[in-house]
């Protein structure tokens, strides 16, 4: 067995923080300790609405918030902590610590409050690909698997929700999911190309839905407008999300969170880059990805046309 853990079942911290696609090229660290260690107890100190993920995917036990009142000690240089908590830190064998901590507080403090082992990792990305580098941190515990991948299997009930969700869309086979916005204007495409190439994707006999987020009223407000039979999904959790997009065909979208949750989920994928850094935050996943980079970064240069038959290069019957 790898590293200093006894033959009991151990027991694991994971601090991730980020955004949706922050959390999702971690899935390979949870991943990688769940092979080693079936039995293991992860926890994640994250952001709820994301790391639940893990816990959808088996990849963990628990989650707690980073928001939470008593984590803020943890920032601060030379905090004090109550018996409960140097408690809770000590009941874990190791602490895997990705927060950003430019002053390393953090990692001091976790040690203070009787921490056994901290394993830091930086997530600021400073070479290579997100995932191998997230990876590199367990070398540690003599785990070498940078080709790893973010894997996300869900449950047969969550998948059946999401099967009884898409008929009640009226979506009887497992449809195309486009997906208009991102977390950034500078990353998403202009919508009148996402309508064009769903209105083409329909005449060619595919079944067709659109995915929305809390930041995509206006693409909202313009779909409804000229594409009124669109099936659009919105308001879904990012379990409910991952569900209809495990119960799909492939997927559409730009440099995204939800991008790298439908390649996570193993769905082919075609993903629009402007001037992101792809060999960083290209997605990963057990189905075909495809990045297509715009011309010199500007998402507005990148033709209709060229996205078009890029879907037809990767098999999308056109």
């Amino acid at each position: 067995m790898a590293g200093p853990i006894g033959t009991h079942a151990p027991r694991f911290l994971l601090l991730r923080g980020g955004a949706i696609g922050d959390f999702i090229v971690t899935l390979p660290v949870l991943q990688a300790l769940r092979a080693q260690w079936p039995l293991a107890r992860i926890d994640i100190w994250g952001y709820p609405h994301i790391a639940e993920l893990a816990v959808a995917g088996g990849l963990a036990e628990k989650v707690q918030s980073l928001d939470r009142a008593d984590m803020a000690r943890f920032f601060a240089p030379r905090a004090e902590f109550t018996e409960e908590q140097v408690a809770a830190i000590r009941s874990y064998d190791l602490i895997f610590h990705y927060l950003h901590d430019p002053a390393g507080h953090v990692h001091d403090n976790l040690l203070q409050a009787g921490a056994r082992q901290v394993i830091q990792g930086s997530p600021m990305i400073s070479r290579g690909h997100a995932v191998p580098f997230l990876l590199e941190p367990l070398q540690a515990l003599a785990i070498y698997e940078a080709e790893l991948v973010p894997e996300l299997v869900l449950s047969g009930e969550a998948r059946a929700d999401a099967r009884r969700r898409l008929q009640e869309l009226g979506v009887v086979s497992r449809p195309i999911v486009v997906h208009p916005g991102s977390g950034s204007p500078a990353k998403t495409w202009p919508l009148p190309g996402f309508m064009e190439i769903i209105q083409r994707l329909c005449a060619c006999g595919h079944d067709v839905i659109a995915v929305l987020g809390e930041a995509d009223q206006q693409a909202r407000g313009e779909l409804a407008g000229k594409l009124p039979d669109l099936p659009c999904l919105e308001g879904l959790n990012l379990i409910e999300l991952a569900a209809v997009l495990t119960e799909s065909s492939r997927f559409l979208g730009n440099d995204s969170g939800i991008t790298h949750l439908a390649a996570a989920v193993g769905l082919p994928v075609v993903a629009l880059f402007g001037s992101s850094k792809a060999e960083t935050w290209a997605p990963r996943g057990r189905g075909e990805i495809c990045v297509l980079i715009a011309p010199e970064g500007e998402l507005e240069r990148l033709e209709i046309e060229t996205v078009w038959q890029e879907l037809g290069n990767r098999g999308w019957r056109l």
